[in-house]
């Protein structure tokens, strides 16, 4: 298969994690595309193939010289994002886009127009694979999917590019921050890897939000209506009125590069009891704990204005920038520049405006960056990849074995 038939595949199995089943993988489907993986690694002739009941998939190109080499490891997560469907997916390829709009679905008015991204002009002239507006499309992380195991193909079928032994990682649950819980380093053997989970051409990224979880519950007091006066507590109003007490300036909507936020996820309830979703992100550790410090004064505040016990808060982080735990191994970031340069491509240095399951492993003792994917607009229907651009990321990964066998 090549590269763009092989991530046409892997599109069709529904992979949408879940945040309420409370099992690992989160859903069946990832457990499906991993087993159909395993039987594809097996079937190019991959060594130490291993898939455990957690959904989490390992293998192994073997070394092509002789002199010791460091192995490096690339990773991919099964899941697509929860925020939008991934069931029946129906891809179409827009060839040499003309820079125009892209009508994804006539019968809902769905078109994606640079007018709203204007990233597609970038893309100009390039062979788009896009959504037909009623799902995601699932190039976080399918692309990076197919990369690298088409370019661990390319490396089989070119010997003459030595390299070190190579293993290759498939996770589930990443879009739930779950992705590294049960990922066993030790088993997975690496000096070092690299994630193929960013966006736009050339990204490169060893920076990442702190990240934390918030779900607020409140209580309220249900009284008829016609004589509620001094009796009634209206649980969806005092969640709305906690709502309001937080920054309008610190959403992801009003914020950007290096700007922390709150962004309320969910907000369900009756009179009786509401439950409020939040998550919270800074680059900066000391104004994460910040932020989380305001939602526990916020909290209390309700408490005192209409009864302890009126609002709960559960706080969860989910992980950490993990700048510094590269900063000291800035070779494995070196190594990447230059391998992209090699293939073309002009890397763009920049903090992730969300997580990766890299900023976790490298907690765990395995340094890991992120690497270009090529898609943009994850999880959402109006989410494109250019066939280009999953090229050029399976060309960087050929290049970065390449290099540090060199």
């Amino acid at each position: 298969m090549t590269l763009v038939e092989r991530f046409l595949k892997y599109v069709t199995f529904d992979t949408q994690s879940s945040e309420t089943t409370g099992v690992t993988p989160s859903t069946p489907g990832q457990f499906a595309f991993a087993r159909y993986l395993k039987e594809e690694l097996e079937a190019i002739g991959l060594e130490e193939i291993s898939l455990d009941e957690h959904g989490y998939l390992f293998a192994t190109l073997p070394a092509n010289i002789a002199r010791p080499v460091p192995t490096i490891g690339f990773i991919a997560h099964l899941d697509t994002s929860p925020d939008m469907s991934g069931k029946e997916v129906s891809p179409r390829i827009v060839s040499a886009y003309d820079g125009g709009d892209i009508v994804l679905c006539a019968e809902e008015n769905i078109v994606l127009s640079p007018t709203r991204f204007p990233e597609l002009l970038a893309h100009k002239g390039e062979d788009l694979i896009v959504t037909d507006g009623r799902t995601l499309l699932g190039a976080d992380d399918k692309a990076g999917i197919a990369e690298i195991i088409s370019a661990i193909v390319y490396l089989q079928t070119h010997p003459e590019i030595k390299h070190g032994k190579i293993r290759i990682g498939f996770n589930p649950d990443e879009e739930i921050g779950q992705g590294a819980h049960r990922f066993d380093v030790e088993h997975f053997g690496c000096d070092w890897a690299y994630t193929i989970d960013g966006g736009e051409v050339g990204e490169l990224e060893y920076e990442n939000f702190n990240a934390a979880a918030a779900t607020l519950t409140f209580k309220g007091r249900n009284v008829h209506p016609g004589y509620a006066k001094d009796k009634m507590v209206n649980s969806i109003r005092v969640a709305n009125f906690f709502c309001s007490l937080l920054p309008t300036d610190e959403t992801p909507e009003a914020t950007e590069e290096y700007e922390g936020f709150y962004h309320l996820t969910a907000f369900n309830g009756e009179v009786e009891q509401t439950k409020v979703s939040y998550i919270i992100r800074d680059h900066d550790r000391n104004r994460f704990e910040q932020r989380k410090e305001k939602m526990q004064h916020l909290t209390t505040l309700i408490n005192n204005e209409y009864g302890e016990g009126t609002a709960t808060l559960e706080l969860r982080d989910q992980y950490y920038n993990m700048r510094g735990q590269i900063e000291p191994v800035m070779h494995i970031i070196d190594t990447a520049f230059a391998a992209m340069q090699a293939a073309g491509v002009t890397p763009r240095i920049k903090a992730i405006r969300g997580g990766t399951d890299g900023a976790q492993l490298s907690f765990k003792g395995l340094p890991c960056p992120n690497l270009f994917a090529g898609g943009l607009n994850f999880h959402g229907r109006y989410e494109f990849v250019p066939v280009q651009s999953m090229e050029k990321a399976m060309q960087v990964i050929v290049k970065i074995a390449q290099l540090v066998a060199e």
